[in-house]
């Protein structure tokens, strides 16, 4: 599964189970981002024992972004079979901060920061 255009480029690797965002997400709104929360739902739905989010390549992400992947944490966070993995890059404030937040959100989120 993947979403690619000029900009951005959404892939999931179903035999690593690792989402991985790279380029700018500045889009506008929620319907914008419904096919992003999809491909991320759906690889959860696989149910794959660890789901590796990687942001590192992403280089930026709007606050319509973040809603969607705090939406997507908040409807995973009960699933009691799936290990949620969060990479980024510790000199990224933002992917730290993010990543941070979205541990508050599930606490059983593993961050791996380098």
């Amino acid at each position: 599964m993947e979403i690619k255009t000029d900009d951005y480029h959404i892939a999931y690797d179903e035999a690593n189970a690792i989402v991985t965002c790279q380029g700018s997400l500045l889009l506008s709104g929620t319907d914008e981002y419904a096919p992003i929360l999809e491909l991320l739902t759906q690889a959860a739905t696989q149910q794959p024992e660890k789901l590796t989010l990687d942001l590192r390549p992403l280089e930026f992400l709007n606050s319509s972004g973040i809603n969607t992947l705090t939406k997507f944490v908040i409807n995973v966070r009960n699933q009691q079979n799936l290990q949620l993995i969060g990479m980024g890059y510790e000199e990224i404030p933002w992917q730290v901060r993010l990543l941070k937040n979205l541990q508050r959100l599930m606490p059983d989120l593993q961050l791996t920061l380098e």
